[in-house]
């Protein structure tokens, strides 16, 4: 293992905590990173484990449970160099129809859980002067989902964070990088939620269901989870790591690019077949 400007961890050997490691992007941060030598703690409510890496049991919804769990990790290897925060979850359903509750809950997951996380490593990622911070946002992150809107929300969310804590944390050498997957073919798809109002929703249903269909087609022929934890390792790798990486194919990347150039009228009439509304 190598150190750059300020300590910062680049190479291999390094000790990494993700979370949401049991399935998905999670567990194939966890396993591309333990194969290249890392030594990896993958965190889940299930606490499996994987080829070449430890499972540990946390619930990023409750801080005390992350708390311990971060304090597990430094007291069992001695030390802390990036963490990934990759735990998530989406409901669908019209905005009109979707619970505070199950809304808060969302935020409680994709959010609060991420900063559960940061808040837990950064004493240890200070006293190293260094480390890699790398937040698993989403290019719903940057564009609204339809039909998703508090799955964009905490993305959107997690986005103005991220850029806040790049500037406190500079000084001490930790990297924040937000990696922000496209459509990926993962069980992210199975699990997503349908309100609990959707199922008698006569107002928003047919439009409900083609918007949620063009995501989960697109999701089947999306890019691979390792695909995501390439990027991922590169950002960790790199002694410049950027503040934002897309992936995916490029024509859902290329969206991006638009909204910043083009006027929203144009980008908003150019994206709603892409995003199955009309």
């Amino acid at each position: 293992m190598t150190t750059g400007k300020a300590g910062v961890v680049v190479g291999h050997n390094g000790v990494m905590m993700v979370t949401g490691a049991s399935a998905g992007i999670g567990r194939a941060c966890a396993d591309r990173f333990a194969a290249a030598g890392w030594t990896v703690v993958g965190a889940s409510r299930r606490g499996s484990g994987g080829d070449g890496w430890t499972g540990l049991v946390v619930d990023v919804d409750d801080t005390e449970s992350v708390t311990a769990g971060v304090a597990e990790v430094v007291r069992g290897h001695g030390r802390l160099d990036a963490i990934v925060p990759a735990a998530g979850f989406a409901v669908a359903g019209a905005v009109e129809h979707t619970g505070i509750d199950e809304a808060r809950a969302e935020f409680e997951t994709n959010f609060w859980g991420t900063a559960r996380l940061v808040q837990a490593a950064l004493p240890h990622l200070r006293a190293r002067r260094g480390g890699r911070i790398v937040l698993m946002s989403s290019i719903g992150g940057a564009i609204g989902l339809p039909f998703q809107a508090f799955y964009s929300a905490s993305k959107f969310a997690l986005e103005g964070y991220a850029e806040s804590l790049a500037y406190e944390v500079r000084p001490f050498g930790i990297s924040v990088t937000l990696v922000q997957p496209g459509n990926a073919a993962t069980d992210f798809t199975a699990n997503r939620r349908m309100a609990a109002r959707a199922a008698t929703d006569d107002v928003y249903a047919d439009a409900l269901k083609l918007a949620i269909g063009v995501m989960e087609r697109d999701e089947a022929n999306g890019c691979t989870a390792d695909h995501v934890a390439a990027a991922v390792q590169r950002v960790v790798r790199a002694r410049r790591p950027p503040r934002r990486v897309s992936v995916g194919k490029a024509g859902e990347r290329v969206g991006l690019v638009a909204k910043r150039l083009l006027p929203f009228s144009v980008f908003e009439k150019a994206a709603k077949s892409s995003l199955g509304v009309s």
